[in-house]
């Protein structure tokens, strides 16, 4: 079995791919506190015109994994080849879900792509303090509420924002 400690981060890679840069950019900037490890790192489809070479490349991705973020942009809720997929298949492996709305919601978007609403997860908007509080402190909140079979959608009170100086 694969050791987990890698964030799937999942986005409309035509649109939104500036945000997951700045992310990664956030995590080499060495002044910064911002780190994950990365999935995306761990390797590339050998053959990106399969849909199936693809797919299998996103699991052992998956595999890796012990978190997954979504960012969550104008089309993101239209897409449904990889990026639902993607969101299904954390689902389905219990990860817990992160969505960042990239439109700066602190709570369920209108944009919010129908395969993550009203699930188990964490919805905050893009930046760097609130994105790092999220992947330190949402896991083990998940998996309390998924114990007591909890399954509705949650966001940070005002309270955690001033705590982070946001």
């Amino acid at each position: 079995m694969a050791y987990r400690n890698k964030t799937y981060v999942c986005f409309d890679g035509d649109e939104d791919i500036k945000y997951y840069r700045l992310m990664t950019a956030w995590k080499a900037n060495d002044s910064t506190s911002f780190n994950f490890h990365d999935a995306h790192d761990l390797n590339t489809a050998r053959d990106s015109s399969q849909e199936e070479s693809i797919k299998r490349q996103l699991r052992i991705r998956f595999q890796n994994s012990k978190t997954f973020i979504v960012l969550v942009g104008q089309r993101t809720r239209f897409l449904t080849k990889f990026v639902k997929w993607e969101m299904e298949v954390a689902q389905k492996l219990g990860l817990p879900i992160i969505v960042v709305n990239l439109n700066g919601s602190r709570q369920q978007s209108d944009l919010c792509p129908p395969a993550v609403r009203d699930k188990l997860a964490i919805h905050i908007p893009f930046g760097q303090k609130i994105i790092q509080h999220a992947m330190d402190n949402w896991p083990s909140s998940y998996e309390t509420k998924s114990k007591e079979g909890l399954v509705d959608w949650y966001y940070y009170t005002d309270k955690v924002y001033q705590s982070l100086g946001l």
